[in-house]
């Protein structure tokens, strides 16, 4: 799952570091995609580091349940399938394009539906302390921090989720994803079909797609 997606399974909490741990695996992706931490059974003397390893722990079972779900398998295979006209002779993966562009959708829904604000996504990531953050990755074994708080500060300066709300955005968004692996994935006229695929696929999702966030909601119940 995305990053909104995640944040909807801790949307009511006031705890922000239990939020960014939610994320963090991301964002150390998105940051440097060497970075390969390992905190999940770490226990830190300092409550906040310890929510964000809760936090970490429970992206780990989003993704879990979320990646082996029917409806992850099922729409994931039909975004692909609905794409590959739209996108031949592009060099990005079939199966990673129908998985990301499923994921920004989601996204999408919840934004454009009320699930969740961008706004009270990022009001959580600026109530955290870099000193916290900083001591979570130390602890955790990362010995230069630098790259990634370059990223980090750069990804809540820019406040890019916000786009997200656009329907017509997707298709960039998932470009930019797209982008960190190969570097010009698409033409502008490919792009331009995307965007009536996804926006298609976004109208067949919107009755059912929160079926999803309650099936994991009650998994998680579970733990």
């Amino acid at each position: 799952m995305n990053f909104l997606s995640h944040f909807y399974f801790d949307r009511d909490t006031d705890n922000c570091y239990l939020i960014l741990g939610t994320i963090l695996p991301d964002l150390l992706k998105n940051a440097d995609k060497t970075i390969i931490l390992h905190p999940e059974k770490l226990q830190h003397t300092d409550h906040e580091v310890n929510s964000i390893i809760k936090g970490w722990n429970k992206h780990l079972e989003v993704d879990r349940y979320f990646h082996s779900s029917q409806f992850f398998l099922n729409h994931s295979h039909q975004v692909k399938k609905l794409l590959l006209p739209a996108t031949e002779g592009s060099p990005v993966k079939p199966f990673f394009l129908g998985h990301i562009a499923l994921e920004l959708v989601l996204d999408n829904l919840l934004l454009t539906t009320g699930k969740v604000t961008a706004e009270g996504f990022y009001d959580h990531l600026d109530g955290c302390k870099q000193t916290v953050v900083q001591e979570f990755l130390t602890f955790a074994g990362l010995t230069d921090t630098s790259t990634f708080f370059k990223f980090y500060e750069g990804f809540k300066k820019s406040r890019y989720l916000f786009s997200y709300a656009e329907t017509k955005q997707i298709a960039y968004a998932l470009k930019r994803i797209c982008m960190r692996v190969w570097k010009d994935p698409f033409t502008p006229e490919q792009e331009a079909d995307m965007t009536g695929v996804l926006m298609d696929y976004r109208a067949t999702l919107l009755d059912d797609f929160m079926l999803i966030f309650e099936e994991i909601d009650e998994k998680l119940m579970l733990i």
